[in-house]
């Protein structure tokens, strides 16, 4: 039960930062944090990382659904496994940032980024991110360092 909780807590995070930086901020302005080191800056993405997909929202959003049911079916073989927490709170996470991500889209039809990193080579500058992206990757590398434990 404890792997769904987790699932619930990402996706409640980022739903209440979404909601906040949607309110508070301005698109595509520059809000500098720590000295510089990243800045808050609310983005409307329609397609995947770097706007991948963009014009065709609507494909995006069947791919994303896809991908969220694929990981369901995975989340849910996993739970029924005794042990593997590792892999178990890898799935949750990547669970609940997807489907975060996911409810954007549905809603929004866009996913609210907010994120930005002001160091590091110049591609990954031009990153935005979310909440929901940092456990899709950590989530992403526990499940698959899990399943080989």
């Amino acid at each position: 039960m404890i792997y769904f909780a987790i699932t619930a807590a990402v996706f409640t995070l980022d739903f209440f930062l979404k909601k906040y930086i949607d309110k508070k901020y301005a698109r595509k302005v520059k809000n500098p944090r720590l000295g510089g080191i990243i800045c808050i800056e609310k983005f409307y993405n329609k397609g995947a990382t770097l706007n991948l997909l963009a014009k065709h929202p609507k494909a995006m959003t069947a791919i994303h659904s896809v991908i969220m049911a694929f990981v369901a079916v995975i989340y849910y073989f996993a739970m029924r496994i005794t042990g593997k927490k590792l892999t178990k709170t890898g799935l949750a996470m990547l669970a609940g940032g997807g489907l975060s991500n996911l409810y954007d889209r549905y809603t929004k039809h866009h996913v609210v980024d907010y994120v930005r990193f002001q160091t590091g080579p110049k591609w990954f500058r031009r990153i935005i991110f979310n909440v929901s992206d940092f456990f899709i990757f950590i989530g992403a590398v526990l499940a698959v360092i899990g399943s080989e434990v």
